[in-house]
């Protein structure tokens, strides 16, 4: 069975990409269970909780991450270092991730047959 990566690295509500991304993602979970995400860059910005996209005139679709528990969607990972420059590391996030090293990401994407970003 194939593995799916998908990485999320854009800001939430500056474009559609992090929605789709989800749509995307809680789709391929009917057809695999070996599926990867992974919040890079900007992209960590999309774990934070208490976002306002209402104020952008944006759909809030934050609180649909929490649905990857009800897909069983159970790797989920952060970078370390993009937590650290986004100084958002100590800050609640919207589901549980683990946080990783730029390394450790480097290794799990490898693994992955195929990835897709966002």
């Amino acid at each position: 069975m194939k593995s799916i990566a998908f990485v999320f690295h854009s800001l939430p509500h500056s474009t559609s990409s992090g929605r789709e991304g989800l749509d995307a993602l809680l789709a391929a979970s009917a057809y695999t269970e070996n599926i990867s995400v992974f919040f890079l860059g900007d992209g960590v910005a999309q774990l934070l909780n208490n976002q306002q996209p209402e104020s952008v005139l944006g759909r809030d679709y934050i609180s649909a991450f929490k649905l990857m528990d009800l897909y069983d969607i159970e790797n989920i990972y952060a970078c370390s270092d993009s937590l650290n420059r986004l100084g958002v590391t100590h800050m609640e996030k919207v589901i549980d991730i683990d946080v990783i090293s730029p390394e450790q990401i480097k290794q799990h994407l490898a693994d992955c047959d195929q990835v897709l970003t966002f």
